[in-house]
């Protein structure tokens, strides 16, 4: 959906340069190239509606400000409607959870099976943890799929939250109450409960969750919906929104192809907030839901914001200063220094991760770069390296072809590999002495082409 609607708005915004207002007939074309996009994103048809309606209202007559063309003008209401039709106009705390009741605060997960809850589980754990210093416990009343128990458990260790265990023969209430009182004893902030999905939704299903519910009495129901479900979520998402008073949403798998075509229809459909959003496969790949910010990226403006953020994660600040340092002392830059940055880059969400962040003229920029295979390289990198003894890391000069010839087979590439890498490292340890010297624009220069695949 991303790439297609920002295409036809830049296709759009040339054709109505020169125009000194917005008027209907010039906004005509623009608005259906908005709908077709929109409806190849499978998004619902009342919403597409309601959405192209409250546009038209908003753009017509509109006088365009200053050096805006008419098109510029435009895409800044598609951009305010889009916002407030995906949960804008609930305010911009509507995405935080209420966790302000009597612990455990409790966490009710419901949704489909294949929908993610599971790991959605590990990953929002984790979030509580990290970024709001929860004292956190999960547990699963999922009795019917097969190890779906084992792996919550796997999930919640690899991310070092607590875990309740429950066996396949438990009764899901009972499950929930000895996990409550085991929260309450242990101190725990936050309870978060998975609970069963089924492949369709029926009555069992919902009879369940509801008992469960009523049990709870949770602070926050989440509902968890695949973004790529297209029309499918939209009945998921009435026929929960009907059977328990849901407090928010969390759209997993948007790293797919949809890119907020589910956001916009289940947004609409429930009338609650999606709070959350799932932007890849490791554990650490949630994000809190903006609506701004979605509607950037579905624009193809990028979200900036968003990567600051995870460069602020992602990066350890000790390591960063600490090459700051030994770059300002004028110390030399070895293959270890090398391998770190590499590290750093991987747990910002790697190349794909940061490029998806970006506006879309830095996409196009990368052309049609294969971002697995750039991904893929750079393990290769680090992988080179790690095969190295710390003596030729210090000092890349000693790697002769007796050495490389050892190294390649340690990390199982041939010997060209190796050369490649060290030909980057020697472009990177340039780029260091200019900057060392103070030639900052030198080194901005020198960057293009050193990266793997770009």
């Amino acid at each position: 959906m991303l790439e297609n609607l920002s295409q036809r708005l830049a296709r759009v915004v040339k054709t109505m340069r020169g125009e000194a207002r917005l008027t209907e007939a010039n906004t005509q074309e623009m608005l259906r190239e908005v709908r077709v996009a929109l409806l190849e994103a499978d998004v619902a048809l009342p919403v597409v509606r309601e959405f192209i309606a409250r546009v038209r209202e908003r753009a017509l007559g509109a006088d365009v400000v200053g050096s805006l063309s008419p098109g510029q003008a435009l895409v800044g209401v598609v951009q305010r409607e889009l916002t407030a039709i995906i949960g804008g106009d609930l305010g911009p705390d509507a995405s935080a959870l209420r966790l302000a009741v009597a612990p455990p605060a409790i966490i009710l997960m419901a949704g489909l099976q294949g929908a993610g809850k599971t790991t959605t589980v590990a990953k929002l754990g984790r979030h509580l943890k990290e970024q709001q210093k929860k004292k956190v416990l999960v547990v699963s009343a999922d009795v019917y799929r097969p190890a779906a128990i084992e792996q919550l458990k796997s999930v919640a260790l690899q991310v070092g939250i607590d875990f309740f265990p429950s066996a396949a023969t438990d009764q899901p209430v009972a499950i929930v109450a000895a996990a409550v009182d085991w929260a309450r004893k242990h101190y725990h902030d936050v309870l978060i409960v998975d609970t069963a999905g089924r492949l369709a939704i029926d009555e069992a299903m919902m009879d369940e969750i509801k008992a469960l519910h009523a049990r709870l009495a949770p602070a926050e129901t989440l509902f968890v919906v695949d973004a790529m479900a297209g029309q499918d979520a939209i009945n998921t998402a009435r026929a929960f929104g009907e059977a328990l008073p849901l407090t928010g949403i969390v759209l997993t798998k948007l790293d797919g192809d949809s890119r907020g075509g589910a956001a916009l229809s289940v947004r609409h459909v429930t009338g609650k907030p999606i709070k959350f959003v799932g932007v890849g496969e490791k554990l650490g790949a949630l994000e809190v839901f903006h609506a701004d910010r979605m509607a950037s990226r579905i624009l193809g403006m990028g979200d900036i914001v968003a990567l600051v953020e995870e460069a602020q994660r992602g990066v350890d600040m000790e390591e960063a200063q600490k090459l700051a340092k030994k770059v300002k002392s004028g110390a030399r830059f070895d293959l270890e220094d090398f391998k770190s940055q590499l590290q750093q880059m991987n747990k910002m969400g790697g190349l794909g991760g940061l490029l998806d962040k970006l506006p879309a003229q830095f996409q196009a920029a990368a052309g049609k770069t294969d971002m697995g295979k750039a991904e893929r390289e750079v393990k290769r990198m680090e992988g080179i390296i790690n095969s190295m003894t710390p003596g030729e890391r210090a000092k890349p000069e000693l790697i002769k072809a007796s050495r490389k010839r050892r190294i390649a087979v340690g990390a199982g590439v041939p010997v060209q590999e190796v050369n490649r890498l060290l030909k980057q490292f020697d472009q990177m340890q340039g780029m260091m002495k200019t900057l060392q010297k103070g030639g900052m624009a030198k080194m901005l220069r020198g960057m293009k082409g050193m990266m793997p695949g770009l």
